[in-house]
């Protein structure tokens, strides 16, 4: 069952970090039966207000232009467009005659950043081109973009390899490649510009998941990962690129220009291994609540 923000769960119920509690009135868990505080327990007749508070923890991240602490509590990773239709050798980009092979490496470690961000806690949103069937929002300067020469084969049309409709939502398409997965608890975005926060629900669904720091991943690292790290940051946003779970098909001195105006104008950059390295050294806390246990 939906959670309806793309979040899925065996028992329809959203996961704690997912979860606006004045869903629930009553007693809180969703059972309507009244009677309590506040803290999980709603007064009868009354909708608890109260949203689920995380305590503060810290990890320390070897990160360039300096080392960095930050609260996985208010951490979220963003991963950007690993979709088959960039990534996978049968996908849209690789049917115009682009080597998609660079990609891979991405592919391989943001799986590893997913699997270590979610087993510290941290939310993981899948943010991917996903266009209406009907174009409806799409400007002509966007679509000119993926179709230069007007030739048709752009957002929309089924001259992908694998027959699909290219970039669009809910097609072969616009899934996850074929190297990494969403799980219960993930969050699935759709976007349709470059950066995904224009037109979509990603800044509401971040503030609703009381975070402020955002690792980014995906492809590619020069276009869709940096426009929305800098609107990210615009917003408030702290954000850290993971620079080897980022790539791009783009000459490699696009990504090395990226990584350089990241550490120069909007944030930082680290590896994938010194996060991972970093999240299993934070000192357990038996008073942290698991994500997936509901109120």
């Amino acid at each position: 069952m939906s959670t309806g923000t793309g979040a899925v769960v065996p028992d329809g119920r959203a996961p704690l970090r997912h979860r606006n509690r004045w869903q629930f009135p009553g007693n809180g868990n969703g059972n309507g039966n009244g009677n309590g505080d506040g803290n999980g327990n709603g007064v009868a007749g009354s909708v608890d207000l109260h949203r689920p508070h995380l305590p503060e923890r810290s990890v320390t991240l070897p990160a360039l232009p300096t080392p960095l602490t930050l609260d996985p509590s208010r951490t979220a990773v963003i991963v950007v467009d690993l979709q088959n239709d960039f990534c996978a050798a049968d996908g849209w980009l690789a049917g115009i005659g682009v080597d998609v092979s660079v990609l891979a490496p991405a592919v391989g470690l943001g799986a590893r950043a997913v699997t270590g961000a979610r087993a510290a806690g941290i939310p993981v949103i899948w943010l991917n081109w996903g266009n209406r069937p009907d174009q409806a929002n799409l400007p002509p300067g966007v679509a000119h973009v993926y179709d230069p020469r007007g030739t048709g084969e752009g957002i929309g049309s089924r001259t992908a390899p694998s027959g699909a409709p290219v970039l669009t939502k809910d097609s072969w398409g616009a899934a996850l490649v074929d190297g990494v997965s969403a799980e219960p608890g993930d969050i699935q975005v759709d976007k349709y510009r470059m950066s995904g926060f224009w037109d979509t629900p990603l800044d509401s669904v971040l503030r609703n998941l009381r975070v402020d720091t955002l690792l980014f991943a995906g492809v590619n690292s020069d276009q869709c990962v940096y426009a929305t790290l800098i609107d990210a940051a615009c917003l408030g946003y702290d954000v850290v690129m993971l620079d080897d779970a980022s790539a791009t098909t783009s000459p490699s001195y696009c990504h090395d220009a990226t990584l350089y105006n990241v550490r120069q104008c909007y944030g930082f950059t680290a590896s994938t291994s010194d996060l991972l390295d970093a999240l299993k050294a934070e000192p357990a806390d038996p008073t942290t609540p698991n994500p997936e246990d509901t109120v």
